[in-house]
């Protein structure tokens, strides 16, 4: 018996179907991240007028949908929407008759809910005097949003929307539930047929965490590209710095060398 608890063979057998697994897992993500993007900017900013009814009204949102388990979610709107009469027989069926478009409409539910509360923590992180000074100057809100607010809260808030999408994309397995054969659910269907957990568990462990580092390594290469200036900055403060700190000897000695020099000189003789 084998010491690994692992098949290789099998696991190399399944592979192809693990990998058309996972890229439905990707396509889901990239999907439900678009349009949280899309839907969590108007959704913040509701959060944040002043108006009541706005406010309130996308509090609720937030608070429902935050709330509300994901499991649940997605029971809710494949297998609940399909107790509708009116909505089998409408238009709409061709949405809410396929399980990926379901998927997809719970995922942004509860994603758009939980990033209404990243954008807006970012937004409000941007120094009110920039909004002031930009007012001061003539600059229209918009202009001011579009071009000062937006691109410092993208900076300020890429570390918690990493968090959230890692968090996000691990969370796609749940998808399975509802008949969308995603990752987790061809790794469910190869431990059916053989009754081994260790292999296609594993497996599909290994391809979700390559899957999570590869987002990490890009989230650290887009902060990078951002945030060049100001290394660019620090390393100009850094050279000055060294500069000031060689040429003091030489001021030093100069010093010392016209000191000495005054003390050497001979003396005027008085008549």
């Amino acid at each position: 018996m084998s010491a690994l608890p692992i098949d290789l063979d099998l696991a190399i057998e399944s592979l192809p179907d693990m990998l058309d697994g996972l890229m439905t897992t990707i396509t889901m993500t990239v999907i439900v991240l678009a349009l949280g993007l899309i839907l969590s900017v108007p959704m913040a900013l509701a959060r944040m007028s002043k108006n009541p009814i706005l406010s309130w009204g996308a509090a609720t949102f937030v608070m429902f949908f935050r709330g509300t388990p994901l499991l649940t979610l997605l029971y809710l709107v494949y297998y609940g929407f399909g107790q509708i009469e009116s909505l089998r027989e409408g238009p709409l069926w061709f949405i809410f008759g396929s399980a990926f478009a379901c998927a997809v409409i719970g995922l942004a539910l509860n994603h758009v809910a939980f990033m209404v509360d990243v954008v807006r923590g970012s937004l409000e992180a941007v120094p009110a005097g920039l909004v002031e000074a930009a007012s001061a100057l003539g600059i229209s809100p918009q202009q001011t949003f579009r071009e000062i607010q937006m691109p410092l809260a993208v900076r300020y808030g890429l570390s918690a929307y990493q968090n959230e999408v890692v968090m996000f994309t691990k969370g796609t397995a749940v998808i399975s539930v509802i008949t969308v054969v995603d990752l987790t659910a061809v790794a469910n269907s190869v431990f059916e047929q053989t009754y081994d957990p260790f292999t296609p568990m594993l497996t599909a462990a290994f391809l979700y965490w390559s899957l999570v580092n590869l987002i990490r390594l890009g989230f650290r290469l887009l902060e990078a590209r951002l945030n060049r200036h100001l290394r660019a900055h620090e390393a100009s403060r850094t050279e000055e710095h060294t500069e000031a700190g060689s040429s003091l000897p030489l001021v030093t000695r100069g010093l010392r060398m016209s000191r000495s020099l005054f003390l050497r000189a001979p003396k005027e003789q008085t008549p």
